[in-house]
């Protein structure tokens, strides 16, 4: 069952069990703590009644993500129990009743999170965000993907991909809710175009809310097989907390003195590591060149794409199905292909 309650609390049931009802995922009720224990890895979602808590806690369950003790007013003990579970929360219900509609509602949506790509111009008018729009076109007609702009200083997606008119939330929409934001909730929330969903901005005034944006991240992934962020060089301590969540960061540069050397700072700021890699724009340097003075591996080279830019201002979007930037998303993300 993707949900194991473990629980003899009359109240416990009636206020979890037709929440999961509701959210259409199955739900195994057990009253007995060595039992439950058969079930303990396989569920998606473990909901401990704190009725309970001590008497699994006593067994030593191995430790596992996804654990909460769930307890109507549950008292100190509760917490004691989650601390000896390693439970992520103490859940009091009826009144988290909407946080945990939420989490069921991610039930059976992935059972892994996806992969999270940022993308970043070393330089400014590098190309990062053709590359991020181009790298989420080419992997959503494969798989849901969302593209999201963090550059607040940026020309704005939507107007790249001819989506300014698709209804969904934006970030303003976002930062003005708290709680937990369920995968399913973002995915079909954001405006969308088949698999691309895209998540920018509303107005011209814009601010990137950091608070938002961690709680937004974890549902983007759990909820797209892909999620690219166009990051914003200058973002300050945004850019190194955004860059340091990534799976991979893509740094976007030309092979050009002043280009590099402006790549050279930027990297010292978000690090060097086996995650991050140096795409190459046309320039008078080559790969050995940009690598010495980056201190970051060549993971692609993009030449120019004729018509990109005509093709950008008619909302259509940089990637063709032929040319540099289709050969540079097979090649960057190979797993797709």
């Amino acid at each position: 069952m993707p949900v194991l309650l473990v629980t003899r609390s009359p109240s416990v049931h009636e206020a979890v069990v037709p929440l999961c009802a509701a959210a259409g995922v199955g739900a195994e009720v057990c009253g007995d703590a060595a039992l439950a224990l058969a079930s303990w890895r396989d569920a998606e979602l473990v909901l401990v009644g704190a009725d309970l808590g001590d008497a699994v806690a006593a067994l030593s369950p191995p430790r596992r993500s996804d654990v909460h003790v769930v307890g109507c007013s549950p008292g100190p003990s509760a917490f004691r129990y989650a601390v000896e579970l390693g439970a992520a929360s103490v859940v009091d219900l009826p009144g988290a009743s909407g946080w945990l509609s939420d989490a069921l509602a991610d039930v059976g949506e992935r059972a892994s999170p996806g992969r999270l790509v940022g993308v970043v111009g070393g330089t400014g008018g590098a190309g990062a965000t053709t590359l991020a729009c181009a790298l989420a076109q080419w992997h959503a007609t494969r798989a849901p993907t969302l593209l999201v702009d963090t550059d607040p200083l940026g020309p704005g997606l939507d107007r790249l991909l001819a989506m300014e008119d698709v209804a969904g939330v934006r970030w303003e929409a976002l930062a003005e809710t708290d709680g937990r934001l369920g995968a399913r909730a973002l995915r079909e929330g954001v405006p969308r175009a088949g698999r691309l969903g895209l998540l920018t901005w509303a107005q011209l005034r814009r601010r990137l809310d950091v608070p938002t944006v961690r709680r937004v991240l974890p549902a983007a992934v759990r909820g797209h097989d892909l999620v690219v962020l166009d990051l914003a060089r200058q973002g300050g301590a945004a850019l190194a907390e955004l860059a340091d969540r990534c799976d991979d960061l893509l740094v976007v540069a030309p092979a050009s003195v002043p280009g590099l050397a402006a790549t050279a700072r930027l990297v010292a700021d978000v690090g060097r590591d086996g995650r991050t890699g140096l795409v190459l724009r046309p320039g008078s340097l080559g790969d050995a060149d940009a690598e010495r003075v980056t201190g970051l591996p060549v993971v692609a080279v993009v030449g120019d794409q004729r018509g990109v830019a005509s093709s950008l201002d008619r909302g259509l979007g940089p990637l063709s199905a032929r040319g540099p930037l289709a050969r540079a998303a097979r090649a960057l993300l190979p797993d797709a292909a």
